[in-house]
Parts: structure tokens; C-alpha cells; sequence
């Protein structure tokens, strides 16, 4: 059965199972592969998405739950000016070492930052948690979000 999407603000039409996440139907139906499977549980962070500006775990997300919600992956973030100030401020800072988790951090964070534009280190922490990141660059990634902001130590 047909179903019709917008992700990054374009329309598409996909035709598979109701039940199929959509983490699969980015990657594998689409190609758009910035965003990661990590776990496959919902509990790394690392298929972060937006459903209307809400971060929601793609890997446990069925394309039927979707609805009319607008999808924002991580090649659609640039589209925002925070999201292009968030991806400025991860090059800026040196953020991933190996960069498989920061499609899902970026994600988480500029979420963070659409809800609260000027927030403290509680405020982020809070937000962030639930992305993990193997290489541990927590602190960065928390200077990143404050730079984005323009929020100083």
C-alpha cells in the first residue's frame, strides 16, 4: 500500500509493509543514510529523527505511526539556520571522533534548542540523555549546543 511521506520538506511515496520502521524506510527505500541504527531498541539515540520538531527514535517508529507528520532527518537539518549554526559549532568544537552516534546528537540537539534556545547545562544534559556516544565526547557535544545557542561558560 502507497504511503506518502514529507521528509526534508519534499513529498515521496513509498509502497512497503505499515509495520516497517522507519529507520528502513530512510535507509533502505530512500537512501538517506545519515541516519544510524545503533540498537535497534530505541535506547541509543543514534536513529534520532524529528516527527513535526519532536524527537522520536526512528528504529522503533512504524512508517504507519508517521501519519502526516512532517520527517526531518539529518540531511534535512541544514534547512534551519540553528541546524546550520548546530552542524557549525560540531566542526568548530572537533565533536566526533568516529561519528556514528552524531547524526542522533545533532538531532536530539536541535530539538533541544527549538524548545529551549538558551539553556543551561541541567537543561542539556536532560535532553541529551538516552544519545549515547561510545567515544564519550559528552563534553564537547555539550560546548557545541552552548555555542550554537550562544551561550558562554
Amino acid at each position: 500500500m502507497p504511503t506518502r511521506l514529507r521528509i526534508n520538506n519534499k513529498p515521496v511515496t513509498v509502497t512497503v509493509d505499515p509495520d516497517m520502521p522507519l529507520l528502513w524506510v530512510l535507509r533502505d527505500e530512500l537512501g538517506l543514510v545519515g541516519t544510524k541504527f545503533g540498537c535497534g531498541a530505541g535506547l541509543c539515540g543514534a536513529c534520532t529523527v524529528h516527527l513535526d520538531g519532536q524527537p522520536v527514535r526512528a528504529c522503533q517508529t512504524p512508517v504507519s505511526a508517521v501519519g502526516t507528520a512532517a520527517i526531518t532527518t539529518i540531511e534535512g537539518l541544514s534547512a534551519s539556520a540553528m541546524g546550520r549554526k548546530l552542524q557549525d559549532a560540531w566542526v568548530s568544537l572537533d565533536v566526533p571522533q568516529c561519528g556514528y552516534c552524531q547524526a542522533g546528537q545533532l538531532m536530539a540537539a536541535a530539538a533541544l534548542l527549538k524548545a529551549t534556545p538558551k539553556p543551561g547545562d541541567g537543561e542539556i544534559d536532560a535532553a541529551m540523555t538516552g544519545n549515547l556516544c561510545r567515544c564519550a565526547t559528552y563534553t564537547r557535544i555539550r560546548q557545541a549546543i552552548k555555542l550554537a545557542a550562544g551561550v558562554t561558560a
